[in-house]
């Protein structure tokens, strides 16, 4: 798998994660620190993210995403992997 890293000091590298952070942020309180937030309410909150759908995935949850492209059906996974725009 490749992997690539944005420059230091550069968010607009980096636009799906700033995206992802500022939805964590609606929902965590902003002086918890993360080591101490219970494991079920992070479980939870991953749980709803990946449970909502998105437009860039052709309104699709990324869970079910996940699990189309993890079925061993073949030819399944091929056709979960095409996105429509």
């Amino acid at each position: 798998m490749t992997s690539c890293f944005c420059d230091p000091r550069s968010p607009w590298q980096k636009g799906a994660v700033e995206n992802a952070n500022g939805r964590l942020r609606r929902y965590l309180p902003p002086d918890a620190p993360a080591g101490r937030l219970a494991e079920d309410s992070l479980q939870a909150l991953a749980d709803r993210f990946n449970a909502t759908p998105r437009r860039c995935l052709g309104y699709r949850t990324p869970a079910e995403v996940l699990h189309g492209r993890l079925d061993p059906t073949p030819g399944k996974a091929a056709a979960s992997s095409a996105v429509s725009h």
